[in-house]
């Protein structure tokens, strides 16, 4: 099974988590979708691979009341873990994309790849998704 944890303002972010489950399914794996407030480090911790999603919030930032806490608490425990990340933008040009996976390369993960979506994803962004989900399966 692979988790999905996200965190979601305006609904964008939610429909990638969904379509990544499904890509996760289609691939013949389960799939376990989680709001970030409905999941602890230490069970998203018990995986060696797993997603985590947020869009873009203020200076190209991760969500700071519920998601950025989370990210933190994960940084000192990831090592060796293969993590997706994904999420949606409204402006700027996806540069917080950039930086948390280099946050988490640098905290020893392994970034297996990334999807951003200018608001609401489009159907190129649906199978980057499926795309992805395929290498969260292969990374098991």
């Amino acid at each position: 099974m692979v988790k999905v944890v996200y965190w979601s303002g305006t609904g964008n972010t939610e429909s990638m988590a969904n379509m990544l489950a499904e890509g996760i399914k289609g691939a013949g794996n389960d799939a376990a979708l989680f709001n970030v407030s409905d999941i602890d480090k230490d069970t998203l911790l018990e995986d060696t691979v797993f997603a985590l999603g947020c869009p873009s919030m203020g200076n190209e930032e991760l969500e700071e009341g519920e998601m950025e806490p989370f990210v933190e608490s994960l940084e000192s425990e990831l090592s060796g873990k293969k993590v997706a990340l994904f999420g949606s933008y409204g402006w700027g040009s996806g540069e917080w994309m950039q930086t948390w996976s280099e946050r988490m390369t640098n905290a020893g993960a392994e970034v297996i790849g990334t999807v951003i979506s200018n608001e609401a994803p489009t159907a190129a962004e649906e199978k980057e998704l499926k795309e992805l989900a395929d290498k969260l399966v292969k990374a098991l």
